[in-house]
Order: structure tokens, then C-alpha cells, then sequence
């Protein structure tokens, strides 16, 4: 199924999100978005990104230099490094580019509001504890809830990436009850067995996991047990 749903709510590490986008679009996948008012706030907190919901362009979220190799994963990346490939997954001129569908947070008549709309999964990335809440006692207040009470209902694939530390026992409660309800919760938890060089490693870590959920060949960051 190419159709994947793309949540970004308030938690800190938008730029998980990001980068996934750039995987996905590259795998050309069909991309369904959904950001929230707090989403758009992290975005300009953490990466100066300028979000407007009622008027939205891929452009705003996916520079266009991006595809030139300047995208906001790669001004991460240490310019002083020679070694590191600082390009963006849009600077080769072969990739297979999807294609990216935006959705107003308040629009219920989307069609990833409904179980009738087949998708290939939904990714609430990064997820807050505030959206994990809601999800998890079937709040539908916004389409990034009803998106995934969808698909919960339906028995899709539901990946939430929480980004939060410390945990209360409320915040594993509601993991517990997503978890029983058949959603995925796959924290921004990286690791460090791939040897991780940049910020760009670790984030690219979480991202090749998330793909890994949702059945996405990916060959962003080498396995345990492969040849480096």
C-alpha cells in the first residue's frame, strides 16, 4: 500500500519527522500530512522552520534547497567533516520522488478520517504526550486523533514516536493501553551499535526503525550483524 499517513504533533524532535518525510517521498511513497498548531511551534523552535496551516506548501516544511543538498537534516551535519555525506536524500537527480498530500488538523471530511480510505499505516512522529493521551482514550478532538482511532479500528499499522524523559506512571499507562489496543510505540531511543558519527547518524537510526514498522526497505543505517 502506497497511501502512509504522517502526523507531527508537539513533542520535541521534529526533525524525526523531517527526515522520515524525505525517506518516505524518496521510496515514492503517497504521503498524507497532518501537523498541529504545537507541531508548528517545535518546528520553528527546533529548526526555524515558518508553518502556516491555513496556507501550506511542501516548500515550508521541505526547502527546496533541500533537493540541492541544504536541507534542515543537513545543516546539521558538520561542515569542517569532509567525510560526511552532508546531502539530502533529494540531492540525487535518480530518486523516485512521491508525492505529498497536506491536511488542515481541523478537517474531518479528509479522507484519512475515514476506515473507508485504505492506507499502509499512520506514523505520529514525534508524538506528545498530550496526542498519546488523547489516542489512547479515543479523543477525537482534531484529525491527527481520528486519523488514529481509524486506524486502530481498522487493525492498520499505528506508530507513535514519543520523545519524552522522564515518564510518569500516567505517560506508561497510556502507552500500555495504545500498546493493548494494537498501536506501536517506538520512542526516540537511538543507538549507538551502528557507530554514529554526526546527529544526523542517530536521527537517521530512529527513522530506519520506523521504516522497519512500517515494511519500508531502507538502507539509511547498517544492521546488527552486517559488514560496516
Amino acid at each position: 500500500m502506497s497511501n502512509l499517513v504522517v502526523a507531527i504533533t508537539g513533542a520535541s524532535g521534529a526533525i524525526y519527522a523531517v527526515r522520515l518525510l524525505e525517506v518516505m517521498l524518496n521510496a515514492g511513497k503517497q504521503v498524507h500530512l497532518v501537523i498541529s498548531p504545537s507541531g508548528v511551534q517545535v518546528l520553528d523552535r527546533e529548526l526555524d522552520l515558518k508553518i502556516d496551516l491555513d496556507n501550506f506548501s511542501p516548500d515550508q516544511l521541505l526547502l527546496p534547497t533541500a533537493r540541492a543538498g541544504d536541507s534542515a537534516l543537513g545543516r546539521l551535519r558538520p561542515a569542517s567533516d569532509s567525510t560526511i555525506d552532508s546531502k539530502s536524500v533529494f540531492s540525487d537527480s535518480n530518486t523516485s520522488m512521491g508525492t505529498l498530500t497536506y491536511h488542515h488538523y481541523q478537517d474531518l471530511t479528509a479522507g484519512i478520517a475515514s476506515g473507508s480510505f485504505h492506507t499502509g499505516g499512520m506514523v505520529i512522529c514525534p508524538c506528545s504526550m498530550g496526542t498519546l493521551a488523547a489516542v489512547a482514550h479515543g479523543m477525537s478532538t482534531n484529525l491527527v486523533h481520528r486519523a488514529a482511532d481509524v486506524h486502530l479500528k481498522e487493525r492498520r499499522k499505528l506508530i507513535v514516536v514519543p520523545r519524552e524523559t522522564p515518564l510518569s506512571s500516567i505517560h506508561i499507562d497510556n502507552m500500555k493501553r495504545l500498546t493493548d489496543a494494537g498501536g506501536i510505540v517506538l520512542p526516540a531511543s537511538p543507538g549507538f551499535y551502528h557507530m554514529p558519527v554526526t546527529i544526523h547518524d542517530l536521527i537517521d537510526f530512529v527513522v530506519a526503525r520506523i521504516c522497519d514498522q512500517l515494511g519500508m526497505p531502507q538502507e539509511i543505517v547498517s544492521r546488527w550483524g552486517s559488514e560496516k
